[in-house]
């Protein structure tokens, strides 16, 4: 007996079969891209393709794997707003979370709620919609988030899914801004059953119908309950396209940048942030800069035998603006500090150390608001690094502990499904007997003046060059050369 979980990333599907005693005996991943209009601030997505790579997925797996599936939850990239009709089609591309075209309903919407970034959701995208694109929204039954859409397709039932305690607009505040409430699915606590794998589903992915499908969440989340965090001040960077730092708290907390929103488990806080592109800043290092010639993994270790603070050399990795905790789409990537004297190895090195730069930059006010991190669990393609985590926790000066499994959304979706279905008593239990820590990581101190220089000229970079590049933009928008 295993339990699927589903991961709809930024730039990829995975699903892998996890044990209820926390072991994976299956895993597949496929690509898809994103349509990216850096100039005008869009990104785009099509949904069918996570419904196609959800189909060639779980195809390999069981080829590979006979087992029984006892049950099923899917979490996703988000907020995306996922336009779709009666029976999950989408209606058009999703709008993704590093879409900026809905600033100003996002600004509106904060107003006459008093909910700020996350908590809103797809709502601001949705009214964009309402807006600007009447007949794509006439088309549209409902508005979805990433998991909730596969959901549909999985079930045939549209919900909106909810962890304990999230705040929810009232229909007629929301009607009053544009909104068609009935556009919007009924809500529902994450880890409960959504309902049956339909036999149409089915039949399509090879699988048995009627396996319980359970109410996923955002992928963060997934990961928080993949890495294993259970307690206040249990930590995570979840890795990924985008990059993201949380942790675990007893109540919110007002930090510049960041967000508070209640967690995951009842009871708890996440306090965190969620940047841009420092996930995807390697990617882009090896195959627009480097030429694609050079595997990931050849450039990191090429990078671990660089000294720390990369030879002065220091990376700004705003390649998509920059979320938490400056929250300027505008912003730019910089690398400053370069000499003849620098190859590839050192900017290999400079962007492995801006991806733990930045989760310091967020968690500093965070930490200042009284917040104490007991250790940051790593996730994903990132923590297969040793080097790649050492430097994480010599820059931020937290012990760094790598879980078993790696893909730990993945996990978090499996955990949700074992709830939900009752193989374990609550969450908090399945947690326990499906996480492990497999390896943990000391930060060096001897490294820490490096690294406490580094950061100042880190943070030093965006204010200064920021009006400079703004300029050059602006020449460039009149057409200047």
């Amino acid at each position: 007996m295993a339990f699927l979980g589903i991961d709809i990333g930024s730039s990829e599907l995975r699903c892998g079969l996890v044990t209820p005693d926390g072991h994976l005996i299956g895993l597949a991943r496929v690509n898809h891209d994103m349509a990216v209009d850096a100039e005008h601030g869009r990104a785009e997505q099509d949904p069918d393709a996570w419904w196609v790579g959800l189909i060639r997925a779980l195809h390999e797996i069981t080829e590979r794997v006979a087992v029984d599936v006892a049950g099923i939850a899917v979490d996703g990239h988000g907020p995306t707003l996922t336009a779709v009709d009666a029976s999950g089609r989408p209606t058009r591309p999703a709008i993704t979370w590093l879409d900026q075209r809905a600033a100003l309903e996002q600004a509106e919407l904060a107003t006459a709620t008093g909910l700020q970034g996350w908590a809103l959701g797809v709502l601001p995208a949705a009214l964009w919609l309402e807006r600007h694109e009447p007949e794509s929204a006439a088309r549209t039954s409902w508005y979805l988030n990433t998991w909730e859409a596969l959901t549909l397709r999985l079930t045939g039932v549209a919900r909106a899914s909810l962890v304990h305690g999230q705040a929810w607009p009232a229909n007629d505040t929301l009607a009053a801004h544009g909104l068609r409430p009935w556009r919007l699915a009924e809500p529902i606590e994450a880890g409960t059953v959504v309902g049956p794998l339909s036999a149409t589903a089915a039949s399509v992915l090879g699988l048995p119908s009627g396996i319980p499908v359970v109410a996923g969440v955002v992928d963060a989340f997934a990961s928080f309950h993949g890495g294993g965090m259970l307690e206040p001040g249990d930590a995570i960077d979840v890795g990924g396209s985008a990059g993201g730092f949380g942790v675990y708290w007893d109540r919110a907390i007002a930090a510049a940048g960041s967000f508070s929103t209640p967690g995951p488990l009842e009871g708890g806080w996440v306090v965190g942030g969620a940047m841009a592109a420092t996930g995807k800043a390697v990617e882009w290092l090896r195959d627009s800069v480097l030429g694609g010639g050079v595997p990931a993994h050849v450039l990191i270790d090429e990078a671990g035998r660089v000294a720390p603070g990369a030879d002065g050399l220091v990376f700004l990795p705003y390649l998509a603006g920059e979320r938490s905790p400056i929250w300027d789409p505008e912003a730019r990537a910089a690398f400053v500090g370069l000499t003849l004297q620098h190859g590839r190895a050192h900017l290999a090195r400079a962007v492995l150390e801006a991806s733990a730069l930045a989760i310091r930059h967020v968690a500093e006010p965070i930490l200042a608001g009284g917040v104490r991190v007991r250790a940051m669990r790593v996730a994903g393609g990132p923590a297969r690094s040793n080097a790649w985590n050492q430097i994480k926790a010599d820059v931020t000066g937290f012990p760094v502990e790598v879980p078993r499994i790696l893909e730990t959304a993945v996990t978090g979706s499996a955990i949700l499904a074992a709830t939900g279905t009752g193989a374990h008593p609550d969450l908090r239990s399945s947690i326990r007997a499906m996480t492990a820590i497999e390896a943990r990581l000391k930060p060096d101190p001897a490294r820490a003046a490096i690294y406490d220089r580094t950061y100042a000229a880190y943070t030093a970079i965006h204010p200064a060059v920021s009006p400079i590049l703004r300029a050059l933009r602006e020449h460039a928008a009149e057409g200047v050369g």
